[in-house]
């Protein structure tokens, strides 16, 4: 099982500059090859005798034509601009493979990081010595034993951080949860998960305290004039107050993430169309803040490494407008409806809390798809599955 650790870095001045050269040494190969594919690539749909572009032969051009015509990149880890060609071919064999889009160019500032393996690096406690370098101080020592296999350094706004790929053994994973239970988790925008338990786990606190600062500094950069040294300055503060904000909402979604994975050992959330719902310019803002696709990443993976699973039920699934007791379907609920009444059975029910019992149900009726019993199978064949008759209250089977 693969599990990376992201670390800061403390690095001295002259550290610094070298970091920067060799991320900027790995963006210029990573752009180089790029543009070469799309040249190759080009020549070969002309003339199919010539050969395919891959990753391989790139790295063998560059490394033929670098010493004469980019000596600078002979002053950094061979490996920043070899790693980042490696990538690009990855990168391309995720697009052809219809998992991500076409290739695009890396952005100073935006994507300043290189690739180390671990033959490259050694690790000592609170330190990490990179070749050309030396030791560059850690502001922590790696928590995840096992073997160590690749190093990526990159930067946000003005700090240094380290990402270390361990390989941890199997008998080391985490363990289990602390009940065998099955919870229904529904985000929303009022709270960022209601639970089938009648909880309401609150959202990370929105930047509306820093909002204001965001307006000044990004009015300020806009005034200042491209090239300078003030624009720079500016653009620093802009870069540091976007990274507070970002680290205030992950801590909060992976504490909370983490405590429901430590809770339950089976959890059924829904599929949302994120992209299509940030269209709604008055909800936008809030959705974008509670961060509804990074909630449910930490938890698929921290499921996985407790032993535990994570159900998704279908975008097109009604959880909201079905009754979980006994499965009518509303035709139509506006948003403003936080409370309702079933017309069939009569039951009372809490808009959220009842789209969390829901997706209950679909947890609970995906483990037991093997039975071939009624209800079995996709979430999208019917609108709410049977409640299985095989199961004692209380117990599901893992």
């Amino acid at each position: 099982m693969l599990i990376a650790h992201r670390i800061a870095l403390d690095p001295n001045n002259v550290q610094a500059t070298y970091l920067a050269r060799a991320a900027g040494t790995a963006r210029f190969a990573y752009n180089w090859a790029l543009a070469e594919w799309k040249r190759q690539y080009e020549a070969w749909k002309a003339d199919n005798s010539l050969s395919k572009p891959s990753q391989a032969a790139l790295r063998r051009q560059l490394n033929a034509v670098k010493r004469e015509q980019f000596p600078w990149m002979l002053e950094v880890t061979k490996k920043a601009p070899q790693m980042a060609i490696i990538q690009l071919g990855q990168a391309f064999q995720n697009f052809f493979a219809g998992r991500a889009r076409y290739p695009q160019f890396r952005k100073k500032g935006r994507d300043d990081r290189f690739t180390l393996t671990n033959d490259q690096f050694s690790l000592d406690g609170c330190r990490m010595r990179i070749p050309n370098l030396g030791w560059v101080r850690m502001r922590e020592s790696l928590r995840f034993p096992g073997k160590v296999m690749s190093a990526t350094v990159s930067r946000v706004a003005d700090r240094w951080f380290v990402r270390i790929v361990v390989e941890m053994p199997e008998g080391l994973r985490p363990p289990e949860a602390e009940s065998q239970g099955v919870v229904g988790v529904d985000l929303g925008v009022w709270a960022l998960a209601t639970l089938s338990t009648g909880e309401k786990v609150p959202g990370p606190e929105p930047p509306k305290a820093r909002l204001g600062r965001l307006r000044r500094l990004s009015r300020s950069l806009s005034r200042k004039r491209k090239g300078s040294a003030n624009r720079r300055k500016a653009k620093e503060k802009l870069a540091r107050l976007h990274a507070r904000i970002t680290n205030g909402r992950l801590d909060a979604l992976h504490k909370q993430s983490a405590g429901l994975r430590r809770r339950f050992s089976l959890i059924g959330v829904e599929g949302l169309n994120v992209r299509g719902m940030m269209g709604n310019r008055r909800l936008a803002r809030s959705i974008g803040d509670m961060g509804f696709f990074e909630f449910r990443r930490p938890l698929e993976y921290k499921a996985a490494m407790r032993g535990g699973e994570v159900v998704v039920a279908d975008r097109f699934f009604s959880s909201s407008k079905t009754c979980s007791h006994c499965g009518h379907w509303l035709e139509s609920l506006p948003l403003s409806v936080r409370q309702w009444t079933c017309p069939a059975c009569g039951a009372e029910h809490d808009r959220d809390v009842n789209a969390a019992m829901n997706l209950k149900n679909v947890a609970v009726s995906s483990t037991v798809s093997a039975c071939g019993e009624e209800g079995s199978g996709s979430a999208c064949k019917r609108r709410v599955k049977p409640a299985s008759a095989k199961q004692e209250v209380g117990f599901v089977p893992v």
